[in-house]
């Protein structure tokens, strides 16, 4: 029996398929669910890559003092100028603006940005989604804050990662967990997504491995650990100052009242 020929022949078709498709071609590696760990702690700040070759990048930060309902509320309503958005990382982020955005609200927005991520201006459109969209069910509740989003070039119709931020309220604060998977590549036209050869080549193995390395994970680890301390330590006194503003209108505005 002649072997050769077929055995080399089903190497490469094997090849082929683990070029496109990887190793464990069934597996999901969308596991935003590991979030939602309801002990402080213990979720793992990490970096790495998955069977399908995108990279997870994981990291948790301590907010003392800080509640899951002030973190919604600096997304839905707080964040508006470049200003703010340089308070929020003041050598990183550079500039901001928003599209699709209703006072108040997060879900549709698409936040548009110019920021340093290791040592590159990275230009990106992120869009807020529903939660639904990654755990199967709204994940928000009233200690709980989950924000998720596709992520896009801004200058290209392409997203190419995912994330989700969950905020946990703790005994002395809160725990944020953020979640981002680099290289779920997909075209887009406007909010959605469509099929197109690019997306299809972008999600296959071998571009992956060659496109998303080991250090573009970890610079994106060590922006956004610097990124969510800086909100830590910014939430507290703005939410405060929030607070006393708005106490000070309802009594002007019962001042008035009583004096009409």
């Amino acid at each position: 029996m002649k072997l050769k020929k077929p055995i080399i022949y089903s190497l490469l078709a094997l090849s082929v398929v683990i070029s496109v498709f990887g190793l464990q071609p069934f597996q999901q590696t969308i596991d935003a669910e590991k979030a939602l760990v309801k002990q402080t702690g213990v979720y793992a700040t990490e970096v790495r890559r998955l069977p399908d070759a995108s990279y997870l990048v994981a990291v948790r930060t301590s907010m003392p003092e800080v509640k899951a309902d002030m973190v919604r509320w600096w997304f839905s309503d707080f964040l508006q100028t470049t200003e703010h958005y340089n308070w929020w990382h003041p050598k990183d982020h550079v500039w901001m603006d928003w599209e699709n955005k209703e006072p108040g609200e997060i879900i549709g927005a698409s936040h548009l940005v110019h920021e340093y991520i290791g040592g590159d201006l990275s230009k990106l459109r992120i869009q807020f989604v529903n939660s639904a969209e990654f755990f199967g069910y709204d994940a928000n509740d009233e200690d709980t804050f989950v924000i998720c989003a596709r992520v896009g070039l801004l200058d290209e119709e392409m997203n190419i990662a995912k994330m989700c931020h969950v905020v946990r309220n703790t005994l002395n604060g809160a725990e944020m967990r953020s979640r981002f998977w680099l290289g779920h590549v997909a075209k887009r036209k406007g909010n959605k997504t469509i099929s197109s050869l690019e997306g299809f080549i972008g999600n296959t193995f071998l571009t992956r491995l060659l496109v998303f390395n080991k250090q573009n994970a970890k610079d994106l680890k060590f922006h956004a650990e610097e990124e969510m301390k800086y909100l830590a330590e910014l939430l507290p006194p703005l939410y405060e100052s929030k607070n006393i503003q708005s106490s000070y209108q309802d009594h002007q505005g019962l001042h008035y009242l009583k004096n009409f």
